[in-house]
């Protein structure tokens, strides 16, 4: 499963270096056919650790209903992930751009496993320093979120460099579109552990609920959500801010490959010098 995963993530780097490089020269139709590529490849990626979260959540670890661990019975043990790699499995589950304290409740709601957040804020200086020591030695990076405007790094917002930049965009509705991702991500996953026959763990449905609570239909106030329904209202909801959405991060992304040349900068953003975005003062200075 392991080797399945590095294989994909590999992949996924090679279809986004291939994606920059044909935007760059113009080919549009490229860009779509590899765009469509890389997302039955993130498609696939998805699927495979949704099936390796399926088989390390037996039912037998659970009280049916309660979440709760038998008692007399040993929680499983196993080795802690790395810290960049709890941050990629939980991105992964969200989808879309997310803090520390969202990214450690996702990894215990869905993989078990305790992610400490001060760790989350320092990665992304971490994966910056790796990366301008050796780009592209790694098949992703945890990397910031990019203001729309500015293109600088989004305080506490976090992603994973082998998202379209679209992605990892953040505009005026962004905030809020993202967390309708967030929900409908969280849902399906729940749905997704039921229809396996497992149980959600207790935080998973506390996760769930604190996003149902904050959608209008999303949840009758009382009792579990229902998952199908908090997608559904998700869904409903985003359908209203997906066209002005789309195109502001159509539009920023446009202009992050067209300035942002350097690609340390097209993943972790332009830099300030003396309150002055870097991107802005290049472009002074040609």
């Amino acid at each position: 499963m392991a080797a399945s995963l590095e294989e994909l993530e590999a992949r996924m780097v090679e279809y986004r270096t291939a994606i920059r490089e044909a935007s760059r020269r113009g080919e549009k139709d490229q860009v779509r056919r590899l765009r469509g590529q890389l997302r039955a490849v993130g498609d696939e990626y998805g699927r495979l650790v949704d099936e390796a979260e399926e088989l390390g959540a037996p039912d037998e670890a659970h009280v049916a209903g309660s979440g709760s661990p038998l008692a007399g019975s040993s929680p499983p043990t196993r080795a802690s992930a790395p810290i960049r790699e709890q941050a990629h499995q939980a991105l992964t589950i969200l989808g879309a751009p997310a803090g520390p304290k969202l990214i450690a409740a996702t990894h215990e709601a869905f993989l078990s496993e305790t992610v400490v957040t001060t760790r989350l804020g320092s990665l992304r200086r971490d994966e910056e320093r790796s990366f301008a020591a050796q780009p592209f030695a790694r098949p992703y990076y945890i990397c910031p979120a990019l203001t729309y405007d500015r293109l600088t790094p989004v305080r506490g917002l976090l992603a994973v460099s082998t998202w379209p930049l679209e992605q990892r965009v953040v505009g005026p509705l962004g905030p809020r579109v993202d967390f309708l991702t967030h929900a409908r991500s969280i849902g399906r996953q729940v749905s997704r552990i039921q229809e396996a026959d497992h149980q959600p763990t207790l935080p998973a449905w506390a996760l769930l609920r604190r996003f149902a609570l904050n959608i209008p239909g999303a949840y009758e106030g009382y009792g579990r959500p229902d998952a199908s329904r908090v997608v559904e209202a998700a869904e409903a909801e985003a359908s209203v801010h997906a066209d002005a959405d789309n195109t502001t991060r159509k539009a920023a992304a446009a202009r992050a490959r067209e300035q942002l040349t350097d690609p340390a900068r097209l993943l972790f953003g332009a830099t300030r010098v003396g309150g002055v975005d870097k991107v802005e003062a290049d472009a002074e200075n040609r």
